[in-house]
């Protein structure tokens, strides 16, 4: 048994490589003068909010050195947040505080963190440690999603979310991305988050991934990934659509999360989203690409391109593999 593919079988299978993602898809269909549409999450979040788009409540944003003494009395009001630069990029620079205790205020991993710590790391993020090209950034704070129950038994605390890759206003990918003890509690694959391909077709999870390597279980918490069916799954593809039109990008990354409460938030958006999604779903991405290009009359209406996308779904013996 191999354990690895060769160029010609990846591309047999479909496999869309970065150079022809960059070249074929983000070059072509993604103007450049759109990018700081979601580049800025703060612009992104005020877009989202003008749109009627869910999204998390924006609590308050530091912009200057001096502001950040004010963090102290946003805090007071609020148990749970998130602080996170406005132009970061990979999850870097994100800090998730889940509850207070007395004076302190306890991470995703259990860890106390001081006010005057959340003030430092608010500094590090004005000063663009954790933004695209080192530039001097803002740092946003945010409510905390307090994900869906149906999580809580397959993820290590943190938030999980889901990708969806929309091209051409059609959902052609989808995964969801489960914090771990690696990720610190954030979903991000390359922090050592667990991925998991979604049937377009149905929500439910197909294959894993974790540290690029196939599992069948979350790490941490010892379930079986596959066979999860996502809650409001019509709702998360026609809020990923509703996303990919506001902003006018034709090949688009949507992050969303669901909260117990208000149900489906859109998170960010990605104009250069990654590649991993193809291997957590087993397949390659150019199939569906290609019959979404290739398609003379795409629908408009937004029921329509739902059951457009459910349709691209490939048959199980179509996954990646090696025999």
């Amino acid at each position: 048994m191999r354990f690895f593919a060769t160029p010609r079988e990846l591309r047999e299978r479909g496999v869309l490589g970065m150079n022809q993602r960059n070249a074929d898809y983000i070059m072509r269909y993604n103007p450049r003068r759109l990018y700081p549409l979601v580049d800025n999450k703060l612009e992104t979040k005020k877009l989202a909010l003008e749109s009627g788009i869910a999204v998390p409540e924006l609590y308050g944003v530091v912009a200057i050195e001096h502001q950040a003494q004010y963090i102290a009395s946003i805090l007071a009001d609020h148990q749970a947040l998130v602080v996170k630069p406005a132009h970061g990029s990979g999850g870097n620079g994100i800090l998730v505080i889940d509850s207070r205790m007395g004076k302190f205020f306890r991470k995703a991993n259990g860890s106390l963190l001081s006010i005057e710590a959340i003030q430092h790391h608010t500094s590090n993020i004005l000063s663009g440690m954790y933004s695209l090209g080192g530039l001097p950034d803002k740092a946003i704070l945010e409510y905390r999603v307090d994900f869906d129950p149906m999580f809580e038994r397959i993820s290590y605390q943190g938030v999980p979310d889901i990708r969806i890759i929309v091209f051409k206003g059609i959902p052609a990918a989808a995964m969801t991305r489960l914090p771990t003890r690696d990720s610190d509690g954030k979903a991000n694959l390359h922090q050592g988050a667990v991925g998991l391909g979604i049937n377009i077709a149905t929500g439910e999870t197909t294959n894993a991934v974790h540290h690029n390597h196939l599992v069948d279980q979350h790490p941490d918490t010892g379930y079986a990934t596959s066979g999860i069916v996502i809650p409001h799954w019509d709702n998360i593809l026609r809020l990923a659509i509703q996303c990919a039109d506001t902003v006018g990008l034709g090949y688009l990354g949507v992050d969303i999360v669901i909260d117990r409460k208000l149900g489906p938030l859109m998170l960010e958006l990605n104009a250069r989203p990654g590649l991993t999604i193809q291997l957590a779903g087993g397949q390659g991405l150019l199939s569906n690409l290609h019959k979404i290009e290739a398609h003379p009359h795409l629908p408009t209406e937004m029921d329509a391109r739902i059951e457009f996308a459910k349709g691209l779904q490939q048959p199980a013996d179509s996954r990646l593999g090696i025999n």
